[in-house]
């Protein structure tokens, strides 16, 4: 399965990360055990919202849509 997911920082709620990953649980740890790149400074992450793919190419347009204006605007609406 492919996932694209949302993480909200526990640290600075209010604080939102949109990926894509094929290991959800092993993707969680790595966001939160890293030290560098933007996940980092807003550690812990918990996982928002997740959504389950079974073909690539449409989750990677969906994690894509997520992070444009209306993605985020979709988020607030419904997320």
């Amino acid at each position: 399965m492919f996932y694209v997911y949302i993480l909200e920082s526990e640290s600075c709620l209010g604080k939102f990360y949109t990926g894509f990953t094929t290991d959800l649980k092993t993707r969680l740890k790595k966001h939160n055990n890293d030290t560098s790149g933007y996940t980092a400074k807003f550690r812990p992450w918990i996982i928002s919202w997740y959504c389950a793919f079974n073909n690539e190419k449409n989750a990677r347009k969906f994690e894509l849509y997520l992070k444009t204006g209306s993605g985020r605007a979709f988020i607030k609406r419904h997320i």
